[in-house]
């Protein structure tokens, strides 16, 4: 695993984002994991917020882990996790607008992507080992 914070770089297409990831903590709010994008200079948060039914990381645990219940996770670590948000935020036309956005509005999409991606999986069965 990197060290929390490091720069990597992912390809999509004839584009280079680069992307980092760190766990959070403020004063009166939540823990929070943040995927950190930035493509030509145009800065995207996206922002996972620890609540009801919505796990993420904690200072002890994997960094970079979210999850809503059994088999329903995502590893902000793999590149291939990555992707997939920055497709499924592409296509809802989020990126590359900048700003934050909520993490939790494109999980579902991400772990059907993660399914459709693995292959022999049955309809229905969440993805990942």
């Amino acid at each position: 695993m990197r060290k929390d914070g490091a720069v990597r770089k992912l390809g999509v297409g004839d584009r280079a984002y680069r992307w980092s990831l760190r766990h959070k903590h403020r004063d009166g709010d939540v823990c929070r994991d943040v995927l950190h994008l930035v493509l030509d200079g145009v800065r995207t948060r996206i922002v996972f917020r620890q609540g009801q039914g919505r796990g993420i990381s904690s200072c002890r645990a994997h960094d970079g882990f979210v999850a809503t219940g059994p088999g329903k996770s995502l590893n902000l670590n793999e590149p291939g996790t990555v992707r997939r948000l920055v497709d499924e935020a592409t296509e809802r036309g989020l990126l590359p607008r900048g700003g934050e956005l909520d993490g939790w509005d494109l999980f579902d999409a991400v772990l059907s992507r993660a399914a459709a991606a693995t292959a022999g999986v049955p309809p229905g069965c969440p993805p990942g080992p």
